[in-house]
């Protein structure tokens, strides 16, 4: 596979995870409000509870746009630091790595078994890829503006 395919294959992947869960985010769904009502009780921050899922998913929509723009070092960029927050907050707070699975009364029927926490994972590969790629790129986005080897600039 291309360098070039390689790119569009894994922003692809990260705008499919990041879109498809702006659903549970935007629309208030019980696996969102455990999710963000658990941080804000662990942190003590009680707004993160009722703002904290559209924080998130307005970042997620962005970073999903932007990685198909001329930005898209940017967009990997913004896809590594949302996707590190998750994975610091799935390992190190109570929130933990398997997350329960709801009905449609907002019953626990079960748990996910890490999916969540497994597909941050995999965004966050793919991001950081992406990001050292277009860092290390001499036509990358971030390179121009956070040059990595100053010497031979000079």
């Amino acid at each position: 596979m291309k360098p070039k395919h390689i790119k569009y294959a894994l922003s692809a992947f990260i705008a499919f995870v990041f879109i498809q869960s702006l659903f549970f985010k935007f629309t208030g769904s019980y696996e969102t409000h455990y999710i963000f009502s658990t941080l804000g009780d662990w942190s003590g921050f009680g707004w993160f509870a009722d703002y904290g899922a559209y924080m998130v998913g307005t970042a997620e929509l962005i970073a999903a746009i932007v990685l198909f723009s001329r930005l898209h070092g940017f967009g990997a960029l913004m896809s590594v630091g949302v996707m590190s927050g998750a994975i610091f907050f799935h390992l190190f707070t109570p929130l933990g790595i398997e997350m329960p699975a709801f009905n449609d009364q907002g019953d626990i029927v079960g748990y996910d078994g890490g999916l969540l926490f497994g597909m941050a994972c995999l965004v966050w590969l793919s991001a950081l890829y992406l990001t050292v790629k277009d860092l290390t790129s001499s036509e990358g986005t971030l390179s121009t503006i956070l040059p990595l080897n100053t010497a031979e600039k000079m």
